[in-house]
């Protein structure tokens, strides 16, 4: 099934954790998750992959407009457990330029 499966805040950090194909709808639910806090203030926003194994380029366009919208709040965006091949295509489609990847959701926490 693809969908959020949590939504949670560490610090300053909104924590967006994923399970399935990462489409449109996924996309979606995880643009509507972050908007919530975004609009509460909120510009630190990690979403966590771990249980999501591929990605199609709705779904990373998705991800480049939230990009965008926390770059207008000087925020950013970083993403934890990536598959490789998920890895993989945000490196070619450009994403790592502008957020950071780390292996675990603790990391990236503590670096954010």
């Amino acid at each position: 099934m693809n969908k959020v499966t949590n939504v949670e805040l560490i610090g300053e950090v909104v924590v967006i954790t994923t399970e399935g194909y990462l489409n449109k709808d996924l996309g979606d639910e995880i643009q509507n998750s972050a908007q919530e806090h975004i609009s509460n203030g909120k510009n630190k926003v990690l979403i966590n992959l771990e249980r999501s194994n591929i990605v199609n380029s709705i779904g990373a366009s998705i991800l480049i407009e939230l990009i965008e919208q926390l770059q207008e709040k000087d925020g950013s965006l970083a993403f934890c457990g990536l598959a490789p091949i998920i890895e993989k295509t945000f490196k070619i489609m450009g994403l790592t330029k502008y957020c950071e990847s780390f292996a675990t959701q603790d990391e990236a926490v503590a670096a954010m």
